[in-house]
């Protein structure tokens, strides 16, 4: 019988996934701007949780619906971010004090933050549950 070999490379036209990695990099970006507001709005330092340190990894493992909203609402996040604290830090250049802002903000922040880091599947003991 004649029969084609399967071929395991990708495609030639297919585009490089770039999603986990912009999605690093945005994860990354955010909890940078989360610790610089939680400065301006005169809190103490917060020590990121595991699943706050490793959820771009983590939420890898998911699947559908639940990685398709993380990415967005990192998005979302992002784009709250920005202008945010880019405000914040110019009223704070000014010499004014922006420490209620900056708590609202950061309020907003952590609700946004613990919403994202809900999308991760539960993990016992074992670590996070894997389907083959």
């Amino acid at each position: 019988m004649d029969q084609t070999p399967p071929r395991f490379s990708k495609p030639v036209n297919a585009e490089p996934s770039r999603g986990a990695s912009t999605l690093t990099r945005q994860w990354a970006a955010l909890q940078d701007a989360g610790s610089a507001i939680a400065t301006l709005a005169n809190l103490a330092p917060e020590e990121p949780s595991q699943k706050t340190r490793q959820f771009p990894i983590l939420i890898k493992d998911v699947d559908g619906w639940r990685l398709e909203l993380a990415k967005n609402q990192v998005a979302d996040m992002t784009a709250m971010m920005q202008p945010g604290l880019a405000a914040l830090l110019a009223v704070n250049a000014r010499g004014q004090d922006a420490t209620a802002a900056a708590i609202t903000l950061w309020r907003e922040y952590h609700a946004a933050r613990e919403a994202v880091l809900a999308l991760l599947p539960e993990a016992g003991a074992m670590g996070p549950r894997r389907t083959a």
